[in-house]
């Protein structure tokens, strides 16, 4: 895939610019086309001369899926990737058995997608990278921020190329997506508090496997293993681990669409300095597995890292703002850290868009740390005890739930939730704050369609269930219209009563945003804000 690099000249400044980004990682590139397809001007600035090379972040959780579905990625993540596979233990060169880590959820009419779904992260930027060219977008890769200044009207970032030249870009906000080592979270002061979640290094590493060595599912039935006994290859249709092997545990995961397989070598010695060569990685699987050296045919990528869980202090200073890794730092038990990075960026998107082009209140842009925060500090928590539970020989305690999903994730106690309904059962019913839920339906003439498809793109949905009264023109939504700036970005919807849009053929909506007549505005970014029965929408009130 070609790389374009979107340079500005020597010293240049960049005018009229709304959003600097600082990193084109997955959370960079998300925020990126968020704003591309509001018409908010944005550059995308990137240390590195091309896209992160490794898999590293291979999970893409269902609520990510769905975020990548209204960014218009849905069809190339589905096509590059496939359904996390079974693991298969060995010892002694012998497959002992398999068994599921990830506890596998039945799809549902609320829910599109109930799998995770595999996807190397190399391949996750390339296709984000290459939808952001669709809308016109780029990136400035061999760029390096090096420093910033912020006044009351914007930040001033200055920038150093590749080629040794200097300059700077002049910008209304900056958001740091420059991962955990942020240049620009240092630059502003801010620190991050965490932990070490294991004392002892990891190295991953993405690997093609000689092909005598390997053997494709189809050749074998999943039972087979007297098979494999024989022969000891490697099916692409498990994930391989020697939990007893010595010096620590090693898994290699077939990585689909590619004929690589992701290695992940954990070690026992917290004082352990693994060698990223070539050479050595080879070694290393020829040590801790029945493989030979000479059946690791190339190593594509090789990294090390320490696992730890830690989180900024702020989210936000001014006019600048901190998203995924920059934000903060997970292991990657648990497949949080990627995910919870591209929701950062959604969830930041849709409120710049609302700023800077339909004049909502600025003070919009408080309520992402205040939402994001107390997000990011509970998924951290998942992610330690998963990887510590890993650790521990913990079967249980590891295995990946629907809680890794994060669709339960919820904004309930957040600025922006206004429940305006007097049924009195809040716990057990979609609230304001709660991700709005799918369901299959159907447009008057029959035509089937799902609500998502009327949910997707940068607008407002006003969801009017039953024979609700809509509120007028001018509601308030609660006390949020000045805030949401919403006004000329309301879909209006109606499912179900008189003269509906939408028919509700099996009842799933009205199960689901039920019980009838009711309302819901639902964000942009596919979160209800308010809700109401009809009964209590009152006016905007001006002075």
């Amino acid at each position: 895939m070609e790389l374009n690099s979107v340079k500005e000249g020597p010293g240049e400044s960049v005018a009229a610019l709304d959003v600097l980004i600082v990193g084109a990682g997955p959370s960079g590139l998300t925020l990126a086309i968020d704003l591309s397809r509001r018409g908010v001007r944005a550059r995308v600035v990137e240390r590195g001369e091309a896209l992160f090379p490794g898999s590293r972040g291979k999970g893409l959780q269902p609520r990510t899926q769905e975020v990548f579905d209204d960014l218009g990625v849905s069809d190339a993540v589905r096509e590059a990737g496939g359904p996390y596979p079974p693991m298969l233990g060995w010892r002694d060169g012998q497959p002992r058995g398999t068994f599921q880590m990830i506890e596998r959820a039945d799809p549902a009419p609320d829910r599109p997608y109930h799998e995770i779904w595999m996807l190397p992260q190399w391949r996750t930027v390339e296709i984000l990278y290459a939808r952001l060219r669709e809308l016109g977008g780029g990136v400035e890769f061999g760029t390096a921020l090096t420093g910033l200044e912020q006044d009351a009207d914007g930040v001033t970032a200055h920038l150093a190329y590749g080629d040794g030249s200097t300059g700077t870009a002049r910008a209304a906000y900056l958001v740091a997506a420059d991962g955990g080592r942020s240049t620009v979270r240092r630059a502003l002061g801010i620190g991050m508090t965490g932990e070490t979640v294991d004392p002892a290094p990891t190295l991953i590493a993405d690997a093609v496997i000689d092909g005598d060595a390997v053997v494709d599912g189809a050749e074998r039935g999943l039972g087979d293993l007297g098979h494999l006994n024989h022969l000891g290859h490697l099916g692409r249709d498990h994930w391989h681990v020697w939990q007893h092997a010595k010096g620590g545990a090693i898994a290699m995961c077939p990585l689909p669409g590619t004929d690589q397989f992701q290695v992940a070598a954990q070690y026992d010695a917290p004082e352990a300095v693994p060698d990223t060569s070539p050479e050595a990685v080879r070694q290393l699987i020829a040590e801790r597995t029945h493989l030979a050296a000479s059946d690791v045919r190339e190593v594509r990528w090789a990294s090390v890292f320490t696992p730890r869980a830690a989180m900024a202090d702020r989210f936000r200073a001014d006019r600048t703002f901190l998203i995924g890794d920059a934000a903060h730092i997970h292991s990657p038990a648990g497949g949080q850290g990627l995910n919870t990075s591209v929701q950062d960026a959604y969830n930041l998107g849709w409120k710049l868009g609302q700023v800077l082009r339909h004049g909502a209140d600025p003070v919009l842009l408080d309520s992402y740390e205040a939402e994001r925060l107390p997000i990011a500090a509970g998924v951290l928590g998942i992610s330690t005890r998963i990887h510590r539970a890993h650790r521990a020989g913990d079967a249980e305690g590891r295995r990946r739930t629907s809680e890794v999903h994060q669709l339960g994730l919820s904004y309930r106690d957040g600025p922006l939730a206004v429940d305006e309904r007097n049924d009195g059962d809040e716990q057990h019913r979609l609230g304001a704050g709660d991700r709005a839920p799918d369901a299959p339906c159907a447009l008057p003439d029959g035509t089937p369609l799902r609500l998502f498809d009327i949910l997707r793109g940068p607008h407002f949905t006003l969801l009017i269930v039953g024979d609700a009264a809509p509120p007028a023109p001018d509601a308030d939504f609660g006390g949020l219209a000045p805030t949401l700036g919403a006004a000329g970005c309301v879909r209006t919807i109606r499912a179900g009563g008189p003269s509906p849009d939408l028919l509700d053929p099996n009842g799933h909506l009205t199960t689901t945003y039920g019980p009838a007549p009711a309302l819901f505005l639902i964000r942009p970014d596919g979160y209800v804000c308010w809700a109401a029965d009809g009964a209590r929408v009152r006016p905007l009130l001006t002075h």
